[in-house]
């Protein structure tokens, strides 16, 4: 009888910690669907007054003029700019590191640069935005001239943002490459280097692939840090070394006091940073699939 009690409530235990669990992923589920609803019912009534053409493709933004125009292609391009000169700059270092980690790294030395790495990560948007007014403007204007607040400042400070990212699923993916291939690789006559190249890199692949899709979604949200050393100028930035305005950077400056068409403008903004990180994360998501995929086969 007793024994049949136990067995009874811990049935119970079992029961509630899964209705539990499932009302936890329920909350992200719900709040994922309640974000788009209200930033897509905030956007929508945008187009019933301004074509989509104009919207995307149009270069000027003066929606305080007499006659308003609500262009973002400039902060389209802008966007794009800063991101992949960031993903430039980051991925040789993000993938040396990842490599140096999982392939060389030992002991106290392994485990000092893993905590410094985890640190990049923690450090709020604002302080690097601090750092790059500091040190990476005065760089930028004293190589490249200009006044040093530029794209160019916001992609510096984007690349070392975006590096936990990259290191930390690019080493997972490495480690997990199986050591048969490494000592296949050694035992037909190839040298350490050799082996990393031709079969432990393309091996973790996809893994890298996502690392790198994942910071780009990181890069492209990024608003703070960007806004302080990019400059903010609501223009077309023909260099790198021009000021500009992101995405992100044009919904933060103009949202605190836009109205009516101007505020669902912004709305429409934040519509199309949405759905550039959804395709992002269906892209991992395919990438996840094929790799699990391959190695079931």
């Amino acid at each position: 009888m007793l024994k049949n009690k136990k067995n009874s409530r811990r049935k119970l235990i079992e029961q509630s910690s899964k209705v539990f669990l499932l009302l936890c992923a329920l909350v992200s589920i719900i709040a994922v669907i309640a974000i788009t609803l209200y930033i897509v019912n905030q956007g929508i009534p945008f187009f019933s007054q301004v074509n989509m053409k104009d919207f995307l493709f149009s270069f000027n933004w003066e929606p305080s003029a007499s006659t308003p125009s609500y262009g973002i292609a400039a902060f389209i391009l802008a966007s794009f700019e800063v991101v992949i000169i960031a993903i430039i700059l980051a991925l040789p270092i993000g993938l040396a590191t990842a490599v140096y980690l999982s392939e060389f790294a030992k002991g106290k030395l392994s485990v000092v640069i893993k905590n410094t790495i985890e640190l990049l990560a923690g450090i709020p948007s604002i302080i690097y935005g601090l750092i790059g007014i500091a040190l990476v403007v005065p760089a930028v204007r004293n190589t490249f001239g200009g006044n040093g607040y530029s794209l160019l400042s916001a992609s510096i400070i984007l690349s070392i943002m975006i590096l936990p990212t990259i290191i930390n699923i690019s080493e997972v993916s490495i480690r997990s490459v199986p050591d048969s291939l490494r000592k296949a690789s050694v035992a037909m006559g190839a040298t350490k280097w050799q082996t990393i190249y031709k079969i432990v890199v393309p091996s973790a692949l996809n893994g890298i692939v996502t690392s790198i899709i994942l910071a780009l979604g990181r890069a492209i949200g990024e608003t703070t840090a960007v806004l302080l050393v990019g400059g903010n100028a609501a223009v077309l930035a023909k260099t790198p070394i021009d000021m500009g305005r992101t995405l992100t950077m044009n919904i933060i400056t103009d949202m605190s006091y836009a109205e009516g068409t101007h505020l669902s403008a912004l709305f429409a903004t934040a519509m199309l940073l949405f759905i550039f990180i959804l395709f992002l994360n269906f892209i991992v998501v395919f990438v996840t699939n094929r790799s699990r995929l391959g190695q079931s086969e």
